[in-house]
């Protein structure tokens, strides 16, 4: 077989780069890119399977065993994929005024979540991405480099498995603590957070009592109806108000306003709380 001669441009630019060896002088003859010696082949060897932790948390989370933070924990170290899509370009001009063909570019998938935000979706196995979008490319990333992607793209949720048996939404501050690898911890056990509550109710002389608890919509629901408790996308921080007697609907509807926005103005309350909602009792 006649030996293949490589491209022109392909040639001189290993040429400029110093021809058969590399910048270091070792030899591009009989370079093995595969396996663990090539941290871009990370997953060269990866079946397409669950990662076996975050199957665990998960079925822990179903069973009542578990919490989302244990979720979120796996994720940290687990390997997911990320659906990419080809998407045509304009068409280019060619030489002598003639049409070439449209280019092709990978963009990621994102989702719009019910309350309008943008969201990332990233799966756990190949079987799941392809069932949920047959045309989408899986790229396998660790799920913390997921997580800088979808703080990239500005989408503030990331969505594990959507269409699945059991959807877990893992929320902005989760994705910035997998972003940044950092210990996640949910707003509703966050003992730092009450120092902001107290500051902010303070102000409010007709509220007599508050106290934090999870939001209404920290649970989810499994594709069956099951109930569990963690990974929804609703309200994830519930604040507790007692107030005095003889209030009427609009004093009430005052308070929780001033109080949400003293919150708002507090960095780390807001940082660390996705979204909030304030409950009255008596």
């Amino acid at each position: 077989m006649a030996k293949r001669e490589l491209p022109g441009h392909i040639a001189a630019a290993l040429a400029a780069a110093g021809g058969a060896a590399d910048s270091a002088g070792v030899s591009w003859a009989g370079r093995d890119l595969s396996g663990p010696g090539n941290p871009l082949h990370n997953f060269d060897r990866d079946d397409g399977s669950a990662d076996a932790g975050v199957t665990a948390a998960r079925a822990a989370l179903l069973n009542g065993t578990g919490t989302e933070a244990a979720v979120v924990a796996a994720l940290a170290t687990a390997r997911v994929f990320v659906p990419v899509v080809a998407q045509l370009g304009e068409e280019a001009a060619g030489a002598h005024g003639v049409a070439a063909d449209k280019q092709a570019d990978m963009a990621l998938v994102t989702l719009q979540a019910p309350d309008g935000r943008r969201a990332m979706p990233v799966f756990t196995t190949t079987q799941a991405l392809a069932s949920w979008h047959p045309q989408a490319r899986p790229v396998a990333v660790y799920a913390p480099r997921a997580a800088l992607s979808a703080v990239a793209e500005q989408a503030e949720l990331l969505v594990l498995d959507p269409g699945a048996e059991l959807t877990f939404v893992v929320r902005r501050p989760a994705v910035w603590a997998l972003a940044k690898q950092q210990e996640w911890l949910p707003s509703y056990q966050d003992e730092s957070l009450t120092g902001a509550v107290a500051a902010a109710v303070a102000q409010e002389p007709r509220v007599l009592r508050a106290q934090l608890a999870p939001g209404s919509g920290v649970a989810s629901r499994t594709a069956g109806g099951t109930i569990v408790a963690g990974g929804g996308s609703g309200p994830e921080l519930a604040l507790v108000l007692q107030a005095g007697d003889g209030l009427q609907p609009a004093d009430l509807q005052s308070i929780a306003a001033g109080i949400q926005h003293r919150l708002g103005a507090d960095r780390q309350f807001a940082e660390r709380v996705d979204s909030l909602e304030v409950r009255f009792t008596r």
